[in-house]
């Protein structure tokens, strides 16, 4: 069954594995962010609409991710976390009170540009609801991330509501996670193919101890010249299919990587793991553009005594050493590599707003590509 989720999403897309494409490391039960125990992944996709931009009415092709880094009941349980800009042409609200205290409380959203505030609104009006302790007499600063998705939504048109937050908070679960046009990634592009919202998981041995890392991203960024599937530039061979261009396609592409793990790591060691998703980028072809928001944000659900704190009292915390940290490195790096390929190769081709068209990497190929090559 665990080779079934490998290959497939919820839905019956395919994923990388599906074709054949090899990758380093043993993935969790799921291949996905929610292997690590209490994370939760939630979407509202929002697909409406053909043809001429009519601000306000559509074509719509968006949506918000959510995902909820401990249970329902815990979210007023700070994490202790990292984060780091590759290239700051984007937004992640709460980024500030991470940098100065190391963690952060309450789930993340995930958008597009012009929703982010939405979002984060919205999920100080769903934690009253669900938690009011948590806000009563004081205040929240929500992590809410956006990438960019106006060639195909009508962006200017603010379609998505508190409601749609409430409902991608609702229905937050464990498990398999549906990846593609879903979610936050509805409307992104990678590379000039149909991309957004893709996972990865990898356990990590230490000491006798096996720990999980997942990785979330919402993928748009890329030229299809730079292309590569693991360590194969490939972008070249693949001028065709191309996009259609109803109305000037703007260089605006970002990625926002979320990083979850089960394993005890202080606030600069997260940052450090947070500094290796660039890395994963880079391994498909992304290289951090000027108008490319690469924001990055890592956070561990272990310590939560510690993280929550009480005053007057001696708090302890247990951490792996930074010596021992590199094959988590490695964790970061190859889950956010095969997360993009996942976002990417979950996906079918996508018509939005005046006409312009974005297609889905190519199955065909990939498995030409790829199924020989790792056939018997």
């Amino acid at each position: 069954m665990a080779d079934d989720f490998h290959r497939m999403t919820p839905g019956g897309k395919p994923r990388a594995r599906a074709f054949g494409i090899a990758f380093d490391g043993e993935p969790g039960h799921f291949n996905a962010i929610t292997d690590v125990p209490g994370v939760a992944v939630g979407y509202a996709t929002l697909i409406s609409g053909e043809g001429a931009l009519a601000v306000g009415k559509g074509p719509v092709r968006t949506g918000v991710t959510a995902i909820l880094p401990r249970p329902r009941a815990d979210l007023a349980v700070p994490v202790f976390a990292g984060v780091f800009s590759q290239n700051g042409n984007g937004e992640l609200t709460g980024s500030h009170i991470i940098e100065e205290t190391g963690a952060f409380d309450f789930p993340v959203t995930i958008t597009n540009t012009h929703s982010c505030g939405v979002t984060r609104d919205a999920t100080l009006s769903w934690m009253h609801r669900i938690a009011p302790a948590a806000l009563d007499g004081a205040w929240g600063l929500p992590v809410a991330a956006e990438t960019y998705d106006g060639f195909l939504n009508d962006i200017n048109g603010h379609h998505v509501g508190a409601g749609d937050v409430f409902a991608a908070l609702d229905t937050a679960a464990g498990g398999p996670v549906e990846e593609g046009s879903v979610g936050g990634g509805t409307g992104m592009i990678a590379f000039g193919f149909k991309a957004g919202s893709g996972t990865a998981s990898r356990v990590v041995e230490w000491s006798g101890r096996r720990y999980t890392l997942g990785t979330f991203v919402q993928a748009n960024f890329g030229k299809r010249h730079n292309f590569a599937i693991r360590g194969e530039r490939v972008g070249e061979e693949l001028a065709e299919p191309a996009m259609r261009e109803g109305t000037a396609f703007a260089e605006k592409g970002s990625i926002i990587g979320i990083v979850a793990t089960d394993a005890p790591f202080l606030p600069h060691q997260l940052k450090r793991l947070a500094r290796r998703v660039p890395l994963g980028v880079a391994a498909t072809g992304g290289f951090g553009y000027h108008s490319s928001g690469d924001i990055f944000l890592a956070f561990s659900t272990a310590n939560a005594e510690a993280a929550r704190g009480e005053r007057g009292r001696l708090l302890e915390a247990a951490f792996i050493p930074d010596v021992d940290i590199d094959p988590f490195f490695d964790a970061v790096v190859r889950t956010t590599e095969e997360a993009i390929l996942n976002a990417m190769i979950a996906n079918e081709d996508m018509t939005g707003r005046d006409g312009n068209f974005v297609p889905a990497l190519p199955k065909v190929w990939l498995k030409r590509k790829f199924g020989r090559r790792n056939a018997g």
